[in-house]
This record gives structure tokens, sequence and C-alpha cells, in this order.
């Protein structure tokens, strides 16, 4: 398996802290994550893995690019209005890295991963 870049391995732990608090607090499980959430968790990682952008991945709110599925981008859409807040006191550095990055301008959607910038 072929390593990540660290800014999309850091997007994944922010991924899986906000189900984990949206699972805990909204499903009362303790520890482990439902099956549900799970599933969202295993599709939400795999658009990661495969996104256009790669190591320079906008935040997916600033993403000219929507590859969420409607029916799991209203789930993760869910997910975030109810953990992002929370992110604050249980994930700060989670939580500040990706409002820092939430800030960046996105790059257009004819250039992912920046292999266009180079052309004039």
């Amino acid at each position: 398996m072929v390593k990540a870049h660290p800014k999309i391995e850091r997007e994944r732990k922010t991924l899986e802290a906000m189900i984990r608090i949206f699972c805990r607090e909204s499903h009362g499980t303790k520890g482990e994550i439902c099956n549900d959430c799970a599933g969202l968790l295993a599709y939400a990682v795999k658009r990661l893995d495969k996104c256009p952008f790669g190591a320079k991945k906008p935040t997916c709110a600033n993403c000219p690019v929507h590859c969420y599925r409607p029916d799991m981008r209203e789930q993760i859409r869910a997910v975030m209005r109810h953990a992002g807040p929370r992110m604050i006191w249980r994930h700060p550095v989670l939580a500040a890295r990706h409002l820092i990055e939430g800030r960046r301008k996105a790059p257009s959607p004819s250039s992912p991963g920046g292999r266009d910038a180079n052309k004039t």
C-alpha cells in the first residue's frame, strides 16, 4: 500500500474523528462506531483516496468537484454540522488545521493536482 500525502492522512483522521463524535452522540455507541457510520466512513475514505486534486485537495465544502453521491453527501453534511463545533474541544489541532485549510482557495477544476499549473 502506498503511503498517502500527510495532508490526505490528516483529512482521513479528521473525517474519522467527526464520524466517531457523531456516532457516539447520535447513536449512543461507545468505542466502536455503528455499521451505518462505518459504511459512511469507508465511503468517505474511498472518495478521499480517489480525489483528483491529491495533495492540493481543498476542503470538501470548497471543492469545485462533488464526488459524493447525493445521499452520502447529505449524511456527511449532517455529521459535519453536528461534529464540527464539538471538534474544537475534542480534537483542537485537527479542528484548527481544518479551519485553516477551509480558508484556502480551491484549485481550478481544470488542473486537478496542479498538473496544468506549468502551462501558460
